[in-house]
């Protein structure tokens, strides 16, 4: 499975796995195998955390405690108490831990373990000094929150692909229209 990882953080990243919230949501996590091959392409851990459906179960209300967080920060409002609890007592829990081994570093992880990781990493952007810089898409049908270390602060697509290709062939076409009405108007 190919997974997106444009956010700038992985909390946030895997906040935006539901895709298209707003218009008909699309459940990037639809099997625990999902959920594995999100953790070794987000580089968590390297390999299989051997996920359970229960596992994807907790990791599906830990996501939408991150996401309602995240979105709450955007949006200058206070913390769901419940979304709260969630996400520290996840974090709570050990975290993902690397180790040494003569061929290099190997980093094997219980899902419980990588779900840590993935709370303390929301943890971080959330109280850190990237929380200011946090955006949502402008893409009124994206839901992500993406970290804009732009020059100037400017961005206003989680990524290009597909956000900010679609929204400028949009705005393209706007301009074409309103060209075209107005030679029409003006004959």
């Amino acid at each position: 499975m190919k997974h997106s990882f444009v956010c700038g953080n992985p909390a946030l990243d895997f906040a935006a796995t539901v895709r298209s919230r707003l218009e008909t949501p699309l459940e990037m996590f639809s099997s625990p195998e999902s959920l594995n091959s999100w953790f070794r392409e987000s580089g968590i851990v390297d390999g299989d955390t051997n996920c359970e459906p229960a596992d994807l179960e907790q990791a599906l209300v830990i996501r939408e405690a991150i996401y309602s967080l995240v979105h709450a920060k955007v949006a200058g409002d206070g913390y769901d108490g419940d979304a709260l609890s969630i996400v520290n007592d996840t974090a709570r829990t050990p975290p993902v831990t690397p180790q040494l081994t003569p061929n290099g570093r190997v980093t094997e992880a219980t899902p419980m373990e990588a779900l840590s990781t993935v709370a303390r990493h929301a943890i971080e952007v959330l109280s850190g000094s990237d929380a200011p810089l946090l955006k949502e898409c402008a893409n009124h049908e994206c839901t992500r929150v993406y970290i804009d270390r732009s020059r100037g602060a400017r961005r206003e697509w989680c990524a290009m692909d597909p956000c900010g290709n679609k929204m400028k062939a949009a705005a393209y076409r706007a301009r074409k229209r309103e060209d075209k009405l107005a030679s029409a108007t003006a004959k």
